[in-house]
């Protein structure tokens, strides 16, 4: 589906606009030890090719998505998780949380990503990489 993401790397859709997001992205970029990951809006070309494939309603799943080509789509807490179990100590103990059921996971997720504009703000346009992390982008 998506051309551009290489077979052993996944795709974080997130929202560009959203200072939460944001703030995820750059985190996961400096954690990101073994360059697992690339990035794309969900508002870009890339995150609507996803949404509009997997028929994806946005106004339930509006904050974090995880793409690969192997193992299809991750959303919610499930994808927060599974980025989580890729970043190395500290940061991978969290993934011990996938063993709570997802609708408790995912309850606290919408809770959270329900009030993060009004929490921690909203950007007018996406966040534009730096040249040299460009190459970790999709649009």
């Amino acid at each position: 589906m998506i051309k551009e993401l290489p077979k052993h790397k996944q795709l974080i859709l997130f929202d560009g606009v959203c200072n939460l997001c944001n703030s995820s992205v750059q985190f996961v970029i400096k954690h990101d030890k073994k360059n697992v990951f690339m990035f794309a809006p969900l508002q870009g070309e890339v995150g609507q090719q996803i949404i509009n494939h997997y028929n994806l309603d946005t106004s339930n799943t509006d904050s974090i998505l995880l793409y690969s080509k192997d193992t299809g789509l991750k959303i919610k807490s499930t994808a927060a998780l599974h980025i989580a179990k890729h970043l190395g100590f500290p940061s991978n103990v969290i993934a011990v949380f996938l063993i709570i059921p997802k609708f408790i996971r995912d309850w606290v997720y919408d809770f959270v990503a329900k009030n993060r504009y009004k929490w921690y703000g909203k950007q007018e346009a996406c966040m534009i990489p730096t040249p040299d992390l460009k190459a970790k982008f999709l649009d």
